[in-house]
């Protein structure tokens, strides 16, 4: 889909388009299910025949409204809202992946897809294969077996903070028939739309920049309709051949660009039922409305505290890629050059230990498990949401025993960098 209008407007503005008497907000519909006259007016919809709502399990029109906010933001053709960002990350997978099949993974992700990928899909028969993000194409390359299915990677990564190449792992899925799953939570479309660089399926925890309060757990799952599974039908079977809990159906015939996210939906959304609740949804979008807005301060609040970590004795490192010296400052600037995100890393002198204890000295910034929403906040993954990983698995996934990552919220930098001195200096 050609970019047609501003993100700063589609924010605002996307998604829910009222006519004559319609609300002019986005209503919350609160409904488990929906009123038909007839039948086979129903039995139309349960046979895929025609669209429309008949439980909000599947989908609902408050739901419905945000997902193609999103869509249009990352420039997609189709897209729906899962109940967490982790839901997003499973059935992003899944869709495609079967008991039997492998994938290719960067090992530079989020604690809890790490674990996600590496034990609980193993139990279910589907293997990984995680690669350095800094790997050659060619080594990259050399992690795909006949039985690979797609790959994966996050554009920033949660917690590291480093950056993905995503022209090199979209020229090396491409190359090999292969679709590209990309994490965008962290830079959110404002600064960063994966699919402009070869990306075909992008997915969003929405918890978290995109909510931006600290309010709603949600996910969501844009397809850009460019890859083209006819063309790899047989590796694709799920979306190629008849589906026989519907009659047979075959998802690309019926739904041409619109395939992959429908079956998502009336296959994987009907038997695993993780949808995000229309209040939820509701109140996504008002965060969506304020998301220009507030990735801009975000991004200049973590730059400020990152430039003064830089200077203080106790620290060991700063990682953030708008710093000049960063390993990932040029990557950063061809792919974020307004911006990436308002999350850093840093490790203190003192190691792990030194860590816990300047953290328990903050007042303003707060000690939570979340991380980009409005109020500054620090976590210590290795004893908190990573903690299930051994330090050896911490290395793998980019996290140092000794790693703090802090989310800049958007109060004033020097109210919170202040915060940050004296915590040194107690």
């Amino acid at each position: 889909m050609s970019k047609s209008r501003s993100n700063e407007t589609v924010c605002v503005q996307g998604g829910w388009n009222p006519q004559k008497g319609e609300p002019r907000i986005l209503p919350i519909i609160q409904s488990t299910t929906f009123k038909y006259d007839t039948s086979e007016q129903m039995a139309r919809l349960f046979d895929l025949e025609e669209s429309g709502y008949f439980y909000s399990r599947l989908q609902n029109p408050t739901s419905d409204a945000v997902a193609a906010k999103i869509t249009e933001l990352e420039g997609g053709v189709a897209g729906m809202l899962t109940s967490s960002g982790q839901a997003a990350s499973f059935f992003s997978i899944f869709n495609i992946c079967s008991a039997g099949d492998h994938f290719v993974s960067s090992s530079t992700i989020y604690g809890g897809t790490y674990n996600l990928f590496a034990v609980t899909l193993k139990k279910m028969g589907i293997e990984v294969t995680f690669v350095d993000q800094n790997a050659s194409a060619e080594e990259i390359a050399r992690a795909i077996q006949p039985n690979t299915k797609l790959i994966f990677g996050e554009s920033i990564t949660n917690p590291g903070v480093q950056v993905l190449d995503i022209e090199k792992f979209a020229n090396v899925a491409h190359e090999h028939g292969l679709p590209l799953i990309i994490d965008n939570t962290f830079p959110t479309p404002i600064n960063f739309r994966p699919i402009e660089w070869g990306a075909d399926i992008v997915m969003h925890s929405t918890t978290k920049y995109m909510d931006g309060h600290a309010t709603s757990v949600g996910g969501a799952i844009v397809d850009s309709g460019n890859f083209d599974w006819n063309k790899y039908a047989d590796k694709f079977p799920g979306l190629t051949q008849p589906d026989d809990s519907y009659h047979g159906l075959t998802y690309t015939k019926a739904f041409g660009k619109g395939a992959y996210i429908t079956k998502a939906v009336v296959q994987l959304m009907r038997d695993l039922g993780a949808p995000q609740s229309p209040q939820n949804a509701f109140l996504t979008n008002i965060g969506i409305e304020s998301l220009h807005l507030r990735m801009k301060q975000h991004c200049a609040n973590a730059q400020k505290v990152a430039e003064y970590l830089q200077e203080r004795k106790e620290v060991a490192w700063v990682q953030y890629p708008g710093l000049k010296g960063d390993k990932y400052y040029d990557l950063a600037q061809k792919y974020y050059p307004n911006g990436s995100c308002g999350v850093l890393a840093f490790g203190l002198k003192g190691g792990r230990e030194e860590s816990i204890a300047f953290m328990d000295k903050l007042k303003l910034i707060s000690i939570v498990t979340h991380v980009a929403d409005a109020r500054s906040s620090v976590l210590h993954p290795a004893s908190h949401s990573h903690r299930q990983l051994s330090d050896a698995q911490l290395r793998e996934a980019g996290v140092p025993p000794d790693l703090i990552r802090f989310s800049a919220g958007i109060e004033s930098a020097d109210d919170i960098i202040a915060d940050i001195e004296q915590a040194f200096d107690e």
